[in-house]
């Protein structure tokens, strides 16, 4: 029934019969009650066909009004022969009185014909397969457990693609809700994308996507359940209260989540996301521990090392003069002013640094391969098991569509289907691909400007920071080095920000350029190239310290300058590993926090606003379809931004985890605000998304799995060449010559000497000292060696030991890797049992389904014929019909 058959009808609330509306009394009192009922209706006016979609536009008084009026109004038409029905509300009924409001509801008939058509698995019979058993000791577990109806809303069924033909075959008890709302607006929306409005030079225009483009309709969305806050007073049931009450409360933070429900409402595409998060947060508390402990022994230990109590003590420490870190302005120190610096090195710098690297490496396999497991259990749960194969591969973008002037035979469906030839592809690929290599180039460049940064401010903090108290042992953590990368660290987070802004714009804009044929490639385009800009953007500076600060300074007298203008950076005679920890966590730290903040404001700001902006009537009706018109879009790439900052916390959590061992911990918590956080936000602050079928996390598994291949490297990487481990243990076993203290005389033996009166003029001091050596971390020869400053043995004998280290760690890392892959299967047993199970019940009810049918019109003609047959002829025809 179009809006026309239905504008005559008193407006009033849902009501459950067609009885009900012809009461008389009964209309009275809901028309007095209108207000209150009607306030959270989901239905149209009749009470009964509930609202699917919701369309909004407002009058254009600019010269292409006309035209989109037109538009409009043959798309309409076009949905109505596709059999949906609509009902228009005018502008004078909204509250802000300007916005037209077009309610769309899908009937049956729709519905089992496109259920058809995408594959929908609805159920035929209860499943006999019983749900998993708590394990003996999941009573410890019971306060993180949610109610089994909650966790569990509906029973388990044996389901099968419906089919129209076949509708006896499945468990119809009502139509209204046979469909879940889910799935109903995902219909409606595959009829909006490919529904034409118009002709132009020959060719369709089509899709609703093309129509909000050009603002011929402000929005498109599916209607959310009700309030939030509150149950529906009808026989509606509101799901988005259950969700908010069971799942988007920050007070259940320790909560498991109901991932029926979120399936049920939001469709798999986001229910797997969530899934994935919240079993990345359940690994993280396993790696968390580990690095805390990690983190505690360093902390006991702090005092009684060896390193830092020759740092710090006066008559060893005290008495070596160190060179000055810069030119001229820069003056000699004594080495134990960095005695604070020493021990908080110290905390990263340990033992437990290579166990908790190793045990990262191992770590990760395990997260990646019991996902594959979670995955595999998922898919069956939630009838994924055929998807890819059935749709995902084979839809195309309506965008694709509308662009395409050629067609081709697709071989695997062997229709005629638009078709992009790669010549017109290529100037759009070569567009692509010099975007991306200037702004890897931009990115890179920024890096080099922050470097220069701070080779620029560091003599200008040691020029005021440095006076005499650096010869008089006075102890300070906040040295020029500690200044010159707190304030890098946070510029560089302040370039991070504002460079993200830009690049998702031209990430977007480039994607879109290519004409990308499916929603999957699509994606994965835009995937590849936003986590390159995000990787460079965010771990280039991350990768210098790590790998190129302290490697390439020369040595005093013969010093390596950047474009010959400024000296390169040195490590702190600690090393450099306390440096790479600040930077990870200002960056790591100061990302999540800007996240959550941003996250959790910006909606409430935005909705806030527009809600003030907006309501100008306020005793009009401010009806379902107008509050969620006033929330926050979530937007097609609304997950793709999710997942993009779940797997940059991966590459913090793993690729330089041997360096802040905190790292999980800091990831952990985060995590389980964001749980709720980006529940909260879908929930009450953003439009209903629609709903969507996704059987994995698509292209970010390939890029995790490249992420933990990269990460042992890395974390070798770290310890071997920042982290001051190695060059320890070469000392503890070739040079020591103490038994009791091993390590007694390290840190003499780890400085080289340089003669002042090798420096050239312009890098000596400009205050004289009267000082004939100082001192320089490396491992070269004395001023008095007959190769005065080349390198010396002892430096062939670490840099060995570090590329030892290097293979060795490696080889133990990834024979762990490929033993716990190869032993651990992708899809658990059990599950391939249920698989096969469903798979052959589903064929045995099928097959006797068809057979009773075959059986009924069997019989049916018999009865017909045996009337007008002999004796044998109706005993041959008996003999056909099937036992």
């Amino acid at each position: 029934m179009g809006s026309k058959e239905t504008s005559f009808l008193i407006p009033s609330e849902p009501q459950p019969t067609p009885e009900r509306r012809f009461n008389l009394f009964l209309r009275r009192r809901l028309m007095f009650q209108r207000d209150e009922q009607s306030k959270d209706s989901v239905f149209f006016r009749d009470g009964i066909r509930q609202i699917d979609f919701v369309l909004s536009y407002v009058d254009d008084v600019k010269k292409d009004s006309e035209l989109k009026a037109e538009r409009r109004r043959e798309f309409e038409q076009n949905l109505r022969k596709t059999g949906l029905e609509l009902e228009v509300e005018d502008k004078m009924n909204s509250e802000d009185g300007r916005t037209y409001f077009v309610k769309i509801h899908a009937p049956w008939e729709v519905l089992v014909t496109y259920a058809e058509v995408l594959g929908i698995k609805m159920p035929i019979k209860l499943s006999d397969i019983p749900r998993p058993k708590y394990t003996p000791l999941s009573y410890m577990l019971g306060p993180v457990k949610l109610p089994a109806a909650v966790k569990y809303p509906h029973p388990e069924y044996f389901t099968a693609q419906f089919s129209r033909h076949r509708q006896e075959l499945f468990l119809i008890e009502d139509e209204a809700t046979f469909f879940p709302s889910s799935a109903r607006n995902r219909i409606v929306y595959y009829i909006l994308s490919r529904c034409p409005f118009g002709v132009e030079e020959g060719k369709k225009k089509i899709g609703i996507e093309r129509l909000l483009n050009s603002h011929t309709y402000l929005s498109a969305y599916p209607l959310h359940d009700g309030q939030y806050w509150k149950p529906s007073r009808t026989t509606h049931v509101n799901e988005r209260y259950n969700l908010c009450q069971n799942w988007a409360r920050f007070s259940y933070f320790y909560k498991e989540q109901p991932f029926n429900l979120i399936r049920d409402y939001y469709g798999e595409k986001i229910g797997i996301y969530f899934v994935f998060l919240g079993y990345y947060t359940e690994m993280l508390l396993v790696a968390a521990l580990v690095g805390l402990a990690c983190f505690i022994y360093g902390l006991l230990s702090m005092e009684s090392n060896e390193t830092s109590t020759e740092i710090c003590d006066p008559n060893i420490g005290g008495q070596m003069i160190m060179c000055p870190l810069c030119d001229e302005v820069c003056d000699y120190w004594r080495l134990n002013t960095t005695c604070l610096h020493s021990k908080f090195s110290h905390l990263f710098d340990n033992e437990s640094t290579v166990f908790f690297a190793i045990f990262m490496g191992i770590w990760v396999t395990l997260f990646l391969e019991f996902w594959k497991q979670r995955q595999a259990r998922l898919e069956y749960e939630w009838d994924l098991v055929d998807f890819e194969e059935e749709q995902q591969q084979l839809q195309l973008r309506p965008e694709f569509e509308a662009m395409c002037k050629h067609r081709k035979m697709n071989p695997v469906t062997k229709e005629m289907e638009p078709h992009m030839p790669l010549c017109h592809r290529i100037p759009w690929y070569f567009v692509s691909g010099t975007t991306v290599t200037f702004g890897m180039a931009l990115l890179l460049s920024s890096m080099v400007s922050i470097i220069i940064y701070r080779l620029s401010v560091f003599a200008t903090f040691a020029s005021f920071m440095e006076s005499e108290a650096t010869l008089q042992s006075v102890k300070s953590f906040f040295t020029p080095q500690v200044a010159t990368t707190l304030s890098g660290s946070c510029l560089n987070f302040i370039f991070i920000l504002i460079l993200n802004f830009f690049y998702e714009k031209i990430s977007a804009w480039i994607t879109k350029m290519e004409i990308p044929r499916t929603y999957q490639e699509y994606e994965s385009s835009l995937t590849l190239k936003m986590f390159l800009f995000q990787f460079v953007n965010y771990y280039s500076a991350c990768f210098y310290v790590a790998f190129f600060k302290g490697k390439f300074v020369g040595y005093p007298g013969k010093y390596t300058y950047m474009f010959n203008m400024w000296r390169s950076e040195e490590c702190d005679p600690a090393g450099c590993l306390v440096e790479l920890t600040t930077q990870l966590t200002i960056i790591m730290i100061g990302k999540q926090l800007f996240g959550n903040i941003h996250e959790i404001f910006q909606p409430l700001i935005f909705n806030w606003w527009r809600r003030r902006r907006i309501r100008t009537h306020s005793e009009k009706l401010y009806s379902r379809w107008e509050q969620d018109h006033d929330l926050q879009v979530f937007g097609s790439l609304g997950l793709f931004y999710e997942y993009l900052e779940t797997v940059l916390q991966f590459g913090f959590v793993t690729l330089f985890v041997a360096s802040f061992p905190l790292a999980p911990l800091f990831a952990l918590i985060n995590n389980i605000m964001e749980i709720r956080v980006d529940a909260w936000k879908l929930t009450t602050q953003y439009r209903r998304p629609v709903a969507a079928k996704a059987h994995s996390i698509g292209v970010w598994q390939d890029i995790l799995y490249g992420m933990a291949i990269l990460s042992v490297a890395t974390n070798a990487f770290i310890v071997a060449f920042t982290s001051d481990i190695i060059p320890r243990l070469v000392y503890f076993y070739a040079y020591s010559k103490n038994s009791t203290e091993p390590l007694a005389g390290y840190v003499n033996n780890s400085l080289s000497v340089f003669l002042i009166a090798d420096f050239p003029n312009n890098t000596v001091p400009m205050e004289k000292r009267d000082f004939i050596t100082c001192r320089y971390r490396d491992y070269r020869n004395p001023p008095d060696h007959e190769n005065k400053y080349a390198h010396n043995m002892q430096f062939w004998h670490v840099l060995a030991a570090k590329m030892t280290f290097i293979i060795v760690m490696e080889h133990v890392v990834f024979v762990f890797k490929f033993l716990l892959a190869w032993m651990i299967p992708d899809v658990p047993k059990d599950v391939v049992e249920k698989i096969k199970r469903e798979k052959l019940m589903t064929v045995k009810i099928i097959h006797d389904f068809e057979l009773n049918k075959l059986k009924e019109n069997l019989d049916f003609e018999y009865n017909k014929v045996i009337r007008h047959s002999t004796v044998d002829e109706s005993r041959s025809l008996r003999s056909k019909i099937p036992v």
